[in-house]
């Protein structure tokens, strides 16, 4: 249901048409997913100038980055609600692009990691901020749709992120690739500058004060259906920051040698992951989140075990095509889990978004990182780390959902 016809104070314009406000929205969270994805290819160079001889420490650039967009989410929820969206969306901009530009002018690697950490604080309020605006605009399962269609472009970005590094390495220096998002980052702020009112009312705006955020925060964190959600929400996320961590090690390095190749398999993968976020478009309104966020977890159970046995059978290489499929089936219901869980938390928070919003994001980008990064950095060779990690992230989601409904599985029971 869209609520922008309520009644309150009058925007400066009209919200953007439906089309335009999801390409907005996803081309804002997926300036997170390109400052990740598209940095993939320039690993070896980047270990090349600064001496790196470990693979998995390149991993940090990942988890580095991701370990400041999470913290960082709990500051820019208050501030949304009691400043509005789009003011403080513009400053979560502004640090990222000092961050940015701190990455461009790195003299080391442990300044560009700096760099990195900078770059994650400022990421995290588009983060936030596109949450909150959606959930400003549509409740239920109108949101859950315009989540799934939000999260079908966002996954396009990896479709596309790798091959754009890897040609811009071919025309350039790595340091290119953070002068691409530095320049997205700045026509995202003129696009929300021209064309975005805002979209907190003004009965929503709190007084910014330490009791009222303690008020919120508590009221998010004893909320079952939001704590159940979001920890799951985080433990399925570890699945992505798993792959994304150990990527380039499996398929271009050290288990496939993929080489130049690397961003189109890749890329493969993520489109079949948007597939899946389009897929969950079309039937949610008709399913419901429940089912749909609940069976696609059932899959990824059942893969993985599967997926961990072809795995052993090959001493944990097999074949790249059956690697690939099996990846490509976990990840597809993955991506059809995430924009669930994340509505559901949601849901019953309306009134706190911006808040709540921060919380969720805190949580479950934390759990997400952690467990992701002590998978990814199990890595020896081999994809036997990566889908016994799957596997064991599976069954705890899963638990995590039982529990949050109590049992009853596959129907609302809030």
């Amino acid at each position: 249901m869209n609520k922008t016809g309520q009644t309150g104070a009058p925007a400066v314009r009209p919200l953007p048409g439906f089309a335009e406000f999801v390409c907005l929205m996803a081309i804002t969270i997926g300036l997170v997913a390109l400052s990740i994805d598209n940095l993939l290819p320039a690993f070896g160079p980047i270990a090349a100038d600064y001496g790196i001889e470990d693979g998995n420490r390149m991993q940090m650039m990942i988890y580095v980055f991701m370990s400041a967009f999470g913290l960082m989410q709990i500051v820019y929820g208050p501030l949304a609600d009691s400043f509005g969206r789009k003011s403080v969306l513009m400053g979560g901009l502004a640090v990222y692009a000092v961050g940015t530009i701190m990455a461009i002018f790195a003299d080391s690697y442990e300044h560009l990691l700096i760099a990195r950490f900078v770059q994650g604080l400022g990421a995290a309020a588009p983060r936030v901020l596109t949450i909150a605006i959606t959930r400003d605009c549509f409740e239920g399962r109108e949101m859950a749709r315009v989540m799934s269609f939000v999260m079908m472009i966002f996954i396009v970005v990896p479709v596309f992120a790798p091959a754009s590094g890897s040609l811009i390495l071919m025309l350039a220096n790595w340091h290119m690739i953070f002068v691409s998002t530095l320049v997205l980052a700045i026509i995202i702020a003129m696009w929300y500058t021209l064309r975005m009112p805002e979209t907190l009312k003004p009965e929503y705006r709190h007084k910014l004060s330490l009791r009222r955020i303690a008020r919120d925060i508590k009221t998010t964190v004893t909320t079952r259906q939001t704590v159940g959600y979001s920890t799951a929400m985080g433990l399925s996320f570890a699945f992505l920051m798993a792959y994304i961590g150990s990527a380039q090690q499996i398929f271009e390095g050290e288990v496939y040698g993929l080489g130049v190749w690397f961003p189109l398999v890749f890329g493969m993968i993520a489109a079949c992951m948007s597939v899946s976020s389009f897929t969950n478009a079309r039937l949610v309104r008709k399913l419901g989140m429940h089912k749909m966020s609940q069976g696609g977890l059932v899959v990824m159970l059942i893969s993985s075990a599967i997926n961990l046995c072809i795995a052993i059978a090959y001493d944990g290489v097999p074949p790249l095509p059956v690697f690939a499929v099996g990846l490509t089936i976990t990840l597809f219901c993955f991506s059809m889990t995430m924009p669930n869980f994340n509505s559901l938390a949601m849901e019953p928070l309306g009134a706190i978004a911006g808040t709540a919003s921060s919380m969720i994001g805190v949580s479950s980008t934390l759990i997400g990182v952690l467990a992701g990064g002590i998978i990814g950095q199990q890595f020896n060779g081999t994809v036997t780390p990566l889908i016994t990690g799957y596997l064991v992230l599976s069954v705890l989601t899963l638990t995590v959902v039982a529990i949050t409904e109590r049992g009853k599985m596959f129907k609302p029971t809030h």
